[in-house]
C-alpha cells in the first residue's frame, strides 16, 4: 500500500479550491487524483512550452518512494493562478524569449511562496539559455545562480549520484538559486530533459546530462521535503 507523503497534507489547501463544495460530483478515483502530487509544465512567453522534457521520472518517483505522484505533467500558463496548484514546476524550450510582466510577477511570487522550479533548455539551446539567465537576473538581481556541489542532498535523496556525465563526454555541475536559505530553483544549461524518454520530441537532446532521470527523481523529493 502506498503511504502519503507529509507534503500531500500541505497540498490539500491548494486543491480544495477545485473540489466541489459537496464533493458529491467526484468519484473516489477523481478525488485521489486531485489530491496526488502533480508537477507543472509551463507555457510561457506567448505560447512557448516543452514537449522535450520527459515525465518518466514522475512514475519512477512514485515506484521508488510509494508517493502518490501523477505520472504526467500538468500543463499550466505561467501567468495564471493554476501555477500554484503544484509545488513543483518544470520549464524548458528552445529559442530566445522574454517573460511578460505578469509572468515575472507570478513566477517570483510562486518561488517566494515555497514553489520549486526545475529548468533546462531543449537541445542545450544557447539562445534559450541566454534568455533564461537574463530573466533570472531581472527577477533575482541580488541572488545569482550558484554551482551546486555534488555533496548536496539533491544527489542522494533517493539515488546516489556520485558524478554527472554529458552525452558528448565530460562532466558538469548544475546551478541553483536559494530563497531565504531554501533551494528554490535548479538549472542545467546542458539539460536535464532525459530526451530519450520524451514522447513526441524530435530534439537530439543536445549535450544533456546522462543521469537526468535519477537526478530529477532526487530533485523532486528534495523539493517536497524542503
Amino acid at each position: 500500500m502506498k503511504t502519503r507523503h507529509p507534503m500531500t497534507g500541505l497540498l490539500l489547501f491548494a486543491f480544495a479550491a477545485v473540489l466541489p463544495a459537496s464533493g458529491g460530483d467526484l468519484t473516489p478515483g477523481q478525488v485521489d487524483e486531485l489530491l496526488a502530487i502533480r508537477c507543472n509544465n509551463l507555457t510561457y512567453a506567448a505560447g512557448k512550452t516543452s514537449v522535450c522534457f520527459a515525465d518518466k521520472f514522475l512514475a519512477t518517483t512514485a515506484r521508488e518512494t510509494g508517493l502518490d505522484v501523477l505520472p504526467r505533467f500538468h500543463s499550466v500558463r505561467l501567468d495564471t493562478e493554476a501555477l500554484f496548484d503544484s509545488p513543483f514546476t518544470v520549464i524548458s524550450g528552445e529559442g530566445s524569449f522574454r517573460f511578460s510582466k505578469g509572468e515575472r510577477e507570478n513566477l517570483l511570487r510562486y518561488l517566494k511562496c515555497g514553489g520549486f522550479l526545475l529548468a533546462s533548455p531543449g537541445c542545450s539551446d544557447q539562445a534559450w539559455d541566454q534568455s533564461f539567465r537574463a530573466e533570472l537576473r531581472a527577477l533575482f538581481p541580488d541572488a545569482p545562480l550558484e554551482k551546486i556541489p555534488m555533496a548536496h542532498s539533491i544527489f542522494s535523496t533517493v539515488y546516489q549520484v556520485s558524478s554527472l556525465s554529458l552525452k558528448s563526454g565530460g562532466t558538469t555541475l548544475v546551478e541553483g538559486i536559494e530563497i531565504d536559505g531554501r533551494l528554490a530553483l535548479i538549472y542545467s544549461s546542458e539539460g536535464l530533459n532525459d530526451v530519450a524518454n520524451a514522447k513526441g520530441c524530435c530534439c537530439c537532446g543536445g549535450n544533456q546530462i546522462r543521469e537526468s532521470e535519477k537526478v530529477n527523481v532526487n530533485i523532486l523529493i528534495h523539493a517536497l521535503l524542503n
